[in-house]
C-alpha cells in the first residue's frame, strides 16, 4: 500500500489498516483524522505525535492487541489480522528450547500480575534468550518506568508496522 492508497481509503478502512499497527483507538482516531498524508515521512511524523498524545490507558489498550512472547499458538489463533507480522516478529522464540520457552511463560504471567498488561518488546531480531533476558531484567522495574519502555517498544513496533505497510502489497 503506497501512502495515496491509504488516503483514499474509507474511514473505516483506514482504521482497520492502522489498527495492525498500533491498537490504541486514540492512536488510531488521530492518524485517520489527520489524512491526507502528504507522503510517508509525514505519516512517521503524524504517528509519532498521535504517540506522544497517548494516555497510560492508551498504552494499555495498544499492548492489548499483541500476543504473548513466545506464545506463538496465540499469535496463530487470536491475532488474525496482525499474524503474519506477529509471527515475524517473534521469529527469534520460535527456535527456542522447552526450557526457554517455558521460562517465557512463567515470566509471562509473573510480568502481567506485577504490571497488569502482557511484556511488550520489539521482538524484530532478538533470540529467545535475549527476549528472556529483557523481561527477566524489566521485572525488576517499578511501574512508571516500567510503562514508560513498554510504551518505548510500543512505538519501536507501531513503526515497524507501518514500515510494512507500506511497503505491502
Amino acid at each position: 500500500m503506497t501512502v495515496e492508497d491509504l488516503n483514499r481509503l474509507p474511514f473505516d478502512a483506514a482504521r482497520a489498516e492502522l489498527e495492525r499497527c498500533c491498537g490504541a483507538s486514540a492512536w488510531v482516531e488521530r492518524l485517520c483524522a489527520a489524512r491526507p498524508f502528504r507522503d510517508r515521512d509525514h505519516l512517521l511524523s503524524e504517528a509519532e505525535r498521535g504517540a506522544r498524545a497517548l494516555t497510560p490507558g492508551d498504552w494499555r489498550e495498544a499492548f492489548s492487541h499483541h500476543p504473548r512472547i513466545g506464545d506463538l499458538d496465540s499469535v496463530r489463533a487470536r491475532f488474525g489480522s496482525t499474524a503474519a507480522w506477529a509471527a515475524d516478529e517473534q521469529r527469534g522464540a520460535a527456535g527456542a528450547t522447552e526450557t526457554t520457552l517455558r521460562a517465557l511463560a512463567e515470566g509471562n504471567r509473573a510480568y502481567e500480575e506485577k504490571f497488569g498488561y502482557i511484556f511488550i518488546v520489539c521482538a524484530t531480531g532478538k533470540g529467545a534468550g535475549e527476549m528472556l533476558a529483557l523481561l527477566e531484567s524489566r521485572l525488576q522495574n517499578d511501574a512508571d518506568v516500567e510503562l514508560g519502555i513498554a510504551a518505548e517498544e510500543q512505538s519501536k513496533i507501531t513503526r515497524l508496522r507501518l514500515e510494512k505497510l507500506l511497503s505491502g502489497p
